[in-house]
């Protein structure tokens, strides 16, 4: 649980700077619906994201791993497409898949320092 709720501030906060950086590609209306967002997103990474990934696997490994970036853009539209496009919208397909990339970068590096004070501890 504690782990849900992490995922799902973090994606709150990615969200809304992003938003932010780029309004011209990525709209949201409010932290509600930044969080709403964050919560599908979440949920939908860990049932359907899968079930994508494992479907894709030989077109993902064509493509040396970059078909993932197609993934997660899927995933953020169909989270758009829940959440409503005029709460949450992407400008384009392009720019789910440019935004999906920004998070997928910022979530290593999230990851990477959240690891590095872990090894810390123990």
């Amino acid at each position: 649980m504690l782990r849900f709720i992490a995922r799902v501030g973090i994606y709150t906060v990615l969200f809304l700077a992003i938003a932010a950086l780029f309004p011209r590609y990525f709209f949201i209306s409010s932290f509600g619906s930044a969080l709403i967002a964050s919560v599908i997103l979440v949920i939908l990474n860990a049932t359907i994201k899968p079930f994508l990934n494992f479907v894709s696997l030989p077109i993902t490994m064509l493509t040396f791993g970059f078909f993932t970036f197609i993934i997660s853009a899927i995933t953020l539209e169909l989270t758009s497409w829940i959440v409503g496009s005029t709460r949450f919208n992407f400008t384009s397909f392009w720019s789910a898949l440019f935004i999906a990339i920004l998070i997928s970068i910022c979530n290593s590096i999230i990851n990477s320092y959240l690891m590095k004070n872990f090894q810390k501890r123990v």
